[in-house]
């Protein structure tokens, strides 16, 4: 069995449509072919491999699931949620950069901004000629997201920025930040989150890189600063007003986490399952060992278990039924046993585990990144203790 191959232990693929199964093995195939001799290079010097941009444009998944109308390629959720399994095979970094772009820039611009936002910006986006970051989190502010201290505020016939963003993915990189901010709302007087477009160049916008990772390596990760940054008032999104707006992003986000992590659990359980069957002690293969045995049914229960999750999270996004709290059941549960699974299978291969040889210290590293983001575990804990009990814990 390839370490690359699909984990289908519950027929799974039986729920799948003919195209959901040639968007998910046309990304995987790209993945093995295309990224991964790339990859570990990139993960041990630090960057990210940029030229494979247009490449995941021309597959149709920047924006995936947004109309065709736009340049998107207008597929269902769970088409791109399998699309997002294989990218996050290849590495989070690869899944991040995608997820950004789509999920939390493009999304907000189709679903909060007007229509000449969108016919000016999402083409653009989807091909990559146009990059794109979120600009929520703040270097005091991360899970709770309402204290933010970046503020707006107009002056004529613009909006002046100040303040300051941090854990961007695409910061440094992007041509375009959805930055949000508190702004008064001129009828109640009462200050309001609003998402602002911060083109790059504008003075007093910078977005240095954040260096010095051990997780995320190949990928970009930035701090964004607002310096009495002029936007035009065409530049404010009109929808979105509210924390609901980047929380509605975080819920788009939060979905490709959940079925991104369970592609970076299948390779590091297909590493353990092939090593296992090739490293010989005791004059057989490991994998003949009951302690060995038991890890590999673990960690395939889980991945079984999580696939199962993701197809019917996707189906009730499709229906237009799906709620905040089940998106973050999926990614809390994913992200834990992706996590875990990538454990299992470094303490599997032994010593060879940290090596570049195999991907799945590699993973192992990104996975408490991606565990992190977008809502920490311990958040999602609450929310959905909130939605057992109706009482929320973290106000």
């Amino acid at each position: 069995m390839s370490r690359f191959a699909g984990v289908d232990f519950y027929e799974i693929d039986s729920l799948l449509s003919e195209e959901e199964r040639q968007i998910r093995d046309h990304v995987r195939g790209w993945v093995e072919d295309r990224y991964l001799p790339l990859v570990e290079r990139a993960y041990e010097e630090a960057y990210f491999p940029a030229e494979v941009i247009p490449e995941v444009a021309s597959m149709g998944l920047l924006g995936a699931t947004l109309p065709e109308k736009y340049g998107c390629a207008g597929v269902n959720p769970t088409a791109y949620g399998l699309a997002m399994q294989e990218l996050e095979r290849g590495d989070s970094g690869l899944r991040s950069f995608a997820s950004v772009q789509g999920s939390l820039v493009m999304w907000p611009i189709f679903a909060y901004g007007s229509e000449e936002q969108r016919i000016k910006w999402l083409p653009r986006m989807a091909t990559g000629e146009v990059i794109g970051c979120f600009g929520l989190t703040e270097p005091d502010f991360g899970s709770n997201p309402s204290g933010m201290i970046t503020r707006a505020v107009k002056r004529g016939g613009e909006y002046v920025l100040n303040g300051a963003k941090m854990w961007i993915t695409n910061g440094t990189v992007a041509h375009l930040a959805v930055v949000w901010a508190k702004l008064k709302n001129e009828e109640s007087g009462k200050e309001e989150i609003r998402g602002f477009l911060v083109e790059k160049g504008t003075k007093g916008f910078s977005a240095p890189e954040q260096k010095r990772k051990h997780s995320l390596r190949a990928s970009v990760t930035s701090e964004l600063i607002l310096q009495d940054v002029h936007v035009p008032e065409a530049n404010l999104l009109p929808g979105g007003a509210g924390l609901k707006g980047p929380l509605g992003c975080l819920s788009q986000a939060r979905f490709g986490i959940a079925f991104g992590v369970v592609g970076a659990a299948m390779a590091c359980f297909h590493a353990a399952v092939d090593h296992s069957k090739a490293r010989v002690q005791f004059d057989r293969p490991i994998g003949g060992f009951q302690l060995v045995q038991e890890r590999l049914a673990v960690m395939l229960t889980e991945i079984t278990k999580a696939q199962l999750l993701c197809v019917q999270l996707g189906r009730m996004k499709e229906r237009g039924t799906v709620k905040p709290e089940q998106i973050s059941l999926a990614k809390r549960n994913n992200c834990e046993i992706a996590l875990d699974i990538a454990r299992q299978a470094r303490d599997v291969l032994g010593a060879s585990g940290i090596t570049a040889e195999y991907p799945v210290m590699r993973h192992m590293c990104n996975l408490e990144s991606v565990k992190t983001y977008e809502g920490t575990h311990n958040i999602h804990t609450l929310v959905l203790g909130e939605a057992v009990t109706g009482i929320a814990a973290y106000r």
